[in-house]
C-alpha cells in the first residue's frame, strides 16, 4: 500500500483536516489527521492495518507474542493489526501521568511490536518502550499507520510505517504568519 493510497483513506473519510493545531506533542500544525474519523469505519481499519501486518511481517525477524498499543490513539489500530497478525492485543495506558500495563500481565523476554497510529514526535513509543522494558519485555520494533516526519523521527527501536507523510509542525513561538493568524483547537488524547 502506497502513501498516497493510504493518504486517500483519510482524504475519504473527511480525516484530514485544515486550520491551526496543537499536536499532542505541543507542536503547531496547518493539519490534522484525525484517525478516529478513519477509525469509525472497520473496512477502512482492516484494510489499513492488514497491510501495516504484512509490512511488519516483511521487516520484523522472528516470533511477535504480542501487539502493544499506547493508549488512547493506538488501541484500535493496535488491536486489528495483531488480528491480522494472528497475536493477542494489549495496551498501556497512563496511571500517574506514565505509561503501565495496567490491565495484561506478560512474561520476562516476550517479544512485542508496538503499533501506533500517527507518529510525529515518537514520544508514546518511547514511553511504551520504556514501560514495556521496564517489566523485561523485548521490544522488536514500532510501528504506525502514519509517520508525519517522514523517517526523521527516531524512537529507539526500528520504525515500521505503512505511510510517510511529511506535515509542518512548528513550536507555539515560531509560527508562520498565516497560521498565527488562525485560532488553535487541540483534537489530541493526551490530555484524556
Amino acid at each position: 500500500m502506497t502513501t498516497d493510497e493510504v493518504i486517500q483513506i483519510f482524504r475519504d473519510t473527511g480525516a484530514v483536516l485544515e486550520g491551526h493545531f496543537i499536536l499532542t506533542s505541543g507542536l503547531r500544525s496547518p493539519v490534522f489527521l484525525q484517525k478516529a474519523r478513519v477509525f469509525m469505519h472497520a473496512d477502512k481499519t482492516a484494510i489499513l492495518c492488514k497491510a501495516l501486518a504484512e509490512k511488519i511481517r516483511r521487516e520484523v525477524p522472528g516470533r511477535i507474542d504480542y501487539v502493544v498499543g499506547p493508549a488512547v490513539g493506538g488501541i484500535i489500530p493496535a488491536y486489528e493489526t495483531s488480528r491480522h497478525l494472528g497475536v493477542p492485543a494489549i495496551w498501556v495506558e497512563r496511571e500517574g501521568g506514565e505509561f503501565r500495563l495496567r490491565r495484561f500481565e506478560i512474561e520476562k523476554g516476550a517479544r512485542v511490536v508496538i503499533v501506533e497510529d500517527i507518529v510525529t514526535t515518537g514520544l508514546s513509543i518511547r514511553e511504551t518502550i520504556t514501560c514495556l522494558r521496564d517489566i523485561d519485555a523485548d521490544v522488536l520494533a514500532a510501528a504506525c499507520i502514519v509517520d508525519r516526519s517522514a523517517g526523521k523521527t527516531k524512537v529507539g527501536v526500528p520504525l515500521v510505517s505503512l505511510a510517510e507523510y511529511e506535515v509542518p509542525a512548528y513550536p507555539a513561538d515560531r509560527l508562520p504568519p498565516e497560521l498565527a493568524a488562525i485560532p488553535p483547537v487541540k483534537p489530541g488524547s493526551r490530555s484524556l
